[in-house]
């Protein structure tokens, strides 16, 4: 949970503006993009500081200060919350951070939640109460990820139509097979390095999708990360720009390349190994420490 927490919070903060024009069909006639977003997270900790580091792992919240087109110095706080599980208390912690978001900035405030849970009957989308005459009743947004329409999605030119299917994909992992898994991930990949994205952002949602959806067989998570690195290099050398490959691999973090510098000596040892003649397919697996299926496959492209 927290690995995919830090995920959100970072890809929100790539694609933000991307994200408002899906959400909001309006957002170019309401908000003024030519003026930078504030991120606001250390604020909002403050004003909804954990229980016993309770709150921690569980969801990612974020306050972001937009300016609108009514005025050249009048702006909002977008605050979102991710949540990827069944909570009874969700709408009223909604309600409290609506309340003292406005008790500390006196600012319009629109609140949205986007549930990344697989629960079909799970929709909080209000708070409300009623006592002796006094009552109250606070609505915010929601994005139901389970929802989305896949074909909407696929034909969409919106880049946070990407990440929404790159968590669908996720929510599947539970029903599928590792091998189909494997299969939608790359076909998702390759879908992505075909659209004209720009270099950063192609990099943040190739990072999005290689850690959001979890290949658990070592030798298929292998095999994903050579094929990217080969789509990748296909790719851009073909457009001529071979920097490119570079880039992204920078820009999926150490992990991606301390793996592919390891896929890449990996290869060349089990190589080396099957020309030397002396060696099984067992003893060649255990040597490398890989699956013999791996080994089966650098033989078969020898």
């Amino acid at each position: 949970m927290k690995r995919n927490d830090i995920l959100w919070k970072s890809i929100l903060e790539d694609t933000f503006e991307d994200f408002l024009r899906f959400f909001f069909p309006e957002a170019d006639d309401v908000f003024d993009f030519s003026k930078d977003f504030e991120y606001l997270d250390k604020e909002l900790e403050q004003l909804f500081p954990p229980d016993n580091d309770h709150y921690s792992s569980k969801f990612v919240d974020k306050l972001v200060k937009v300016f609108t087109k009514e005025g050249q110095e009048e702006w909002i706080l977008v605050h979102i919350e991710v949540q990827g599980y069944t909570d009874p208390h969700f709408a009223d912690r909604m309600f409290t951070y609506y309340y003292r978001i406005w008790d500390r900035y006196r600012k319009r405030t629109t609140a949205l939640a986007i549930l990344t849970d697989d629960n079909k009957h799970y929709y909080p989308s209000c708070f409300e109460q009623s006592f002796l005459g006094t009552s109250l009743r606070f609505e915010f947004n929601i994005l139901k990820v389970l929802d989305q329409c896949d074909r909407k999605l696929a034909e969409s030119d919106n880049v946070f139509a990407h990440i929404l299917t790159t968590v669908k994909i996720a929510l599947k992992s539970k029903k599928l097979s590792d091998k189909d898994l494997f299969d939608l991930k790359i076909q998702l990949a390759r879908k992505l390095l075909s659209e004209k994205i720009s270099k950063p952002k192609i990099a943040k949602l190739m990072k999005f999708l290689k850690f959001y959806v979890v290949l658990n067989d070592p030798f298929l998570s292998a095999s994903y990360s050579q094929e990217v690195y080969n789509l990748t290099h296909k790719t851009y050398t073909t457009m001529g720009i071979d920097e490119a490959v570079i880039y992204i691999s920078r820009e999926e973090g150490k992990e991606e390349g301390i793996e592919l510098g390891r896929l890449e000596t990996t290869n060349a040892f089990t190589e080396a190994l099957l020309k030397d003649g002396r060696f099984d397919k067992e003893e060649i697996a255990r040597l490398v420490g890989v699956p013999v299926a791996f080994v089966q496959e650098v033989k078969a492209r020898l």
